[in-house]
């Protein structure tokens, strides 16, 4: 098993002191908050510490956090206790490549730097692209294989090692191929979350729509 793949990699990394990744939503989630309305349900694999389900939470969405990591979910809900928001925080300790959620439930789905192996990454993007009501709204952040180059160069903090769990523009837009891909791109960007996403990053971000029901 790769290290980034062990919960217990993630327990150590999370019993640290503080936020890892920074208490603020991802800056690209945050772009899109007109998107997110109160009562929205919002899926959110791997949502570790919780910095975005707990900022979806206080906006009013029922957002679901999921994670491999008892001690990140622990944080998540702490989180949105201290912003009052801590009834629409919903936690589950799970593997986010098999799903404990019912298909088409959701209105939206965040999945914001979740790294998976070759092995399991499409299978798990076609069961999150499931999750989605008609209409329901897909939003993605992730490294992309430049990235590795960038952390080489430019002494970059975060993204996992290597190229194994990186991805393509090529590879989403196969994986979520089920979906009406609204925004696709690879973006140069300074990340500045936290202690373990700082400086230069290539990522790539993704929105996109499951299609209206007939």
């Amino acid at each position: 098993m790769l290290p980034a793949m062990d919960p217990r990699f993630w327990d150590d990394r999370y019993a640290e002191p503080g936020y890892g990744y920074g208490t603020e939503p991802n800056a690209f989630l945050a772009s899109l908050a007109p998107r997110f309305r109160p009562g929205m349900r919002v899926l959110l694999p791997g949502d570790g510490e919780g910095r975005n389900g707990a900022w979806l939470a206080a906006r009013g969405c029922e957002a679901l956090s999921v994670d491999r990591s008892l001690v990140g979910l622990r944080k998540a809900w702490k989180l949105a206790l201290d912003r009052g928001s801590e009834a629409r925080l919903h936690a589950v300790c799970a593997d986010v490549t098999r799903p404990p959620w019912r298909a088409g439930a959701f209105d939206a789905v965040v999945a914001i730097y979740v790294h998976l192996p070759p092995e399991v990454r499409a299978a798990a993007h076609r069961a999150w692209a499931a999750a989605l009501r008609p209409g329901g709204l897909l939003v993605l952040e992730a490294f992309d294989r430049d990235h590795e180059r960038l952390r080489r160069e430019r002494g970059t903090i975060g993204g996992p090692p290597g190229e194994a769990l990186l991805y393509t523009e090529a590879m989403l837009a196969e994986d979520f191929a089920g979906l009406a891909i609204e925004r696709l791109e690879r973006v140069e960007t300074e990340l500045a979350e936290g202690r373990w996403h700082r400086g230069p990053s290539a990522v790539l971000r993704l929105v996109a729509r499951r299609g209206n029901a007939p």
